[in-house]
């Protein structure tokens, strides 16, 4: 089957997923992990990408981000693939492809989703085993920045981050609770599947707005033979 067209939606957030090549490191040392978010910051605001929370990881990275165009995401992934890899492999001695293949990304619903994408986001450090007294302690991630623990260059606050509370403390400990709540098997299943997959995540409405607007599909049909209609 031929593989479908990225979708890719201005003005909705997108979860975007990069791993490693055979899910080796992207990063060696922390030289690299600085020079990895200066490029995404630097390819982010050249292809007017708003960043929402963010996490690098040994062999991965995952985003949260609403593009200004359609083709920002992938001009802004370009950017980063060409500079930092080249970067990556003059300063080790390799050569050849980091990524494992194209990145993965789908839009979301921002209502319904966006907030415990940001979750699943800022707690994947967690996840995987890093001992941490808490998700702020984890220096490669937006999450210090969502708990007021530092103002991050490279994160622009999505408004319903803002409506979090009236104060920066009112959304720093609103933020506080829904980390500490973790995410759901359920929730994180659907937000893997969706990125890995390229379906947009959203309601039956969000999802019918979009098929009325797009040229591909939007959810993968159902399997097996069309009911029987006649009687």
């Amino acid at each position: 089957m031929a593989r479908l067209p990225r979708l890719a939606l201005a003005g909705h957030p997108h979860h975007i997923i990069q791993r490693g090549l055979n899910r080796e490191a992207i990063v060696r040392d922390d030289v690299d992990r600085a020079r990895l978010l200066a490029e995404i910051q630097e390819s982010a605001a050249l292809h007017k990408v708003a960043i929402h929370a963010y996490v690098l990881m040994d062999n991965h990275f995952h985003l949260l981000a609403t593009p200004e165009t359609g083709e920002g995401l992938s001009l802004m992934m370009q950017s980063v693939g060409r500079r930092y890899v080249a970067a990556f492999n003059k300063r080790h001695q390799r050569s050849g492809t980091l990524w494992d293949g194209r990145f993965r990304a789908a839009p979301l619903e921002a209502d319904a989703h966006l907030l415990a994408c940001m979750r699943f986001i800022e707690l994947n450090p967690q996840r995987n085993g890093y001992l941490l007294a808490g998700p702020q302690d984890y220096v490669w991630s937006s999450a210090a920045h969502h708990l007021g623990r530092r103002r991050d260059p490279l994160v622009l606050d999505h408004a319903l981050y803002w409506s979090l509370g009236n104060t920066p403390f009112e959304r720093e400990a609103a933020w506080r609770a829904w980390l500490d709540q973790g995410v759901p098997m359920d929730e994180g299943h659907r937000l893997m599947d969706s990125a890995h997959k390229g379906w947009p995540l959203g309601g039956i409405g969000f999802l019918r707005g979009l098929s009325e607007a797009q040229s591909r599909p939007v959810a993968p049909r159902s399997r097996g033979r069309p009911p029987n209609r006649t009687h």
